[in-house]
């Protein structure tokens, strides 16, 4: 069996809120995702009727059908771990000794954020104080950020 990506690790309600979030907060994300049900003619309804879901039956298809791409699905992570839910980013950041504004890292900080101790920190501090959330927030770093965190592939299993 493949891997789940992090994103589709995710609970179905979890991968829910934040579509429903992205939808509510972006018309652009609203009319991107309306396009590719159109497309993928999502339970056979026409164009007009698509178009006409509230946010929340639209959000529900969207998940159901899986019609985010790869990209959609680390833009959803990066809302989920550093805007609505960014404690688990803080905690990582703070240990490792990377400067941040409530788990946003400033755009002048270059790759790598950390050296590969506090890399450690950060994960052993994340394990200790979030459970399995924080290992999904290691998972999804040793995936899509490895250049950022030296080592972190070492300590983290992708699951």
């Amino acid at each position: 069996m493949a891997k789940l990506s992090p994103y589709r690790a995710l609970s179905p309600e979890k991968r829910l809120a934040l579509v429903t979030h992205k939808i509510t907060s972006s018309r652009e994300a609203r009319a991107l995702y309306v396009q590719r049900l159109i497309t993928r003619k999502a339970g056979g309804f026409r164009a007009v009727t698509i178009q006409s879901w509230p946010v929340e039956q639209l959000a529900r298809e969207v998940v159901r059908s899986r019609a985010e791409s790869a990209e959609d699905e680390l833009d959803l992570l990066h809302l989920l771990y550093v805007q609505l839910e960014p404690a688990i980013q803080t905690t990582f950041l703070d240990a490792a000794g990377v400067a941040h504004e409530n788990g946003n890292i400033a755009d002048e900080l270059e790759v790598p954020y950390a050296d590969a101790a506090g890399v450690e920190r950060g994960v052993a501090a994340v394990r200790a104080h979030h459970g399995d959330d924080g290992e999904h927030y290691l998972r999804t770093l040793a995936r899509y950020s490895r250049p950022a965190w030296p080592g972190i592939e070492t300590l983290v299993d992708e699951g």
